[in-house]
């Protein structure tokens, strides 16, 4: 079991496809924490409302962030697909604290806020039924990553994302993401904090831009990342998929072996940031 100070994850989509929801409860299961940011799109409202799907292993995850909350502080802030949950700010569920917005200061004194990120989306913001179409048109794209991805397995070749790849060369797409993350950069310094903590674009990164920190947690459709501190107040992304072969595991015949004992499908995500030409997320 891993000890980290804090853990703050994004974009779980809960409720979609495509969400790697089996290797999320084995991240959960191997790490504990003092504090747990569910930083936005945990549940995906936008899915659920197109069609009723919540398998199994969904509720799983639900179960072990349940059985954390008994000796860790959670701190849930809704984003632009769970929005349903806007009306319980500043409520508390058990140990659970909904808030739109969140402090938190770092072993080492540095103060963060902590946010999703999808005001800064204009589209989301300001037109709805473009940030839906470019939901479903995210989810063609991510059809298309699936059988492309097993069509590569088929030849040997590793896991690759056709979305991922489109939203770096796309140049409207590209122009997005810096214009995102210098938005948050611009909010963190007119808030007097040290550093923004957000989500939404699916992207994880950790910069440092003059004496700003900004990080984004990344997403847990594709890239199955977290964002942690470390006991000094270190922060790093970890990226759970590329962990996860390197745990020890014990077979039935006694051999032991490295790889995820729970085996999650072959990564193909799912339409959950709105992805049009203007705004990709």
């Amino acid at each position: 079991m891993t000890q980290f100070r804090s853990i703050f994850i994004s974009d779980m989509h809960l409720g979609c496809r495509w969400c790697q929801a089996k290797l999320l409860a084995s991240f959960l299961s191997s790490v504990e924490c003092e504090n747990l940011f569910l930083v936005g799109d945990i549940i995906d409202g936008w899915k659920l409302k197109r069609r009723s799907s919540w398998p199994q292993s969904h509720n799983k995850v639900l179960r072990k962030i349940l059985k954390m909350s008994k000796k860790t502080r959670i701190c849930y802030i809704p984003g632009n697909h769970d929005e349903f949950l806007d009306e319980f700010d500043g409520y508390h569920f058990g140990h659970i604290e909904i808030a739109r917005s969140a402090k938190h200061v770092t072993a080492d004194g540095r103060r963060f806020l902590v946010i999703h990120g999808d005001e800064f989306d204009l589209v989301v913001k300001y037109k709805r039924w473009l940030a839906v179409l470019g939901d479903l048109a995210y989810e063609i794209c991510l059809q298309l990553n699936s059988w492309l991805n097993s069509l590569r397995s088929l030849l040997g070749l590793g896991y690759w994302s056709l979305s991922q790849y489109l939203k770096h060369k796309v140049k409207d797409a590209v122009n997005f993401i810096g214009d995102f993350e210098n938005a948050l950069l611009h909010r963190a310094r007119t808030s007097g904090v040290d550093g923004i903590i957000c989500g939404h674009i699916h992207r994880p990164a950790i910069r440092q831009v003059e004496n700003i920190t900004y990080a984004n947690c990344g997403d847990w459709v594709e890239s199955c990342s977290a964002l942690v501190e470390h006991p000094d107040g270190t922060l790093e992304i970890l990226r759970w998929k590329d962990m996860v072969s390197r745990i020890p595991f014990v077979t039935t015949g006694g051999e032991m072996v490295f790889r995820d004992p729970d085996p999650a499908p072959r990564p193909t995500p799912d339409p959950v940031l709105p992805e049009p030409v203007t705004s990709p997320f």
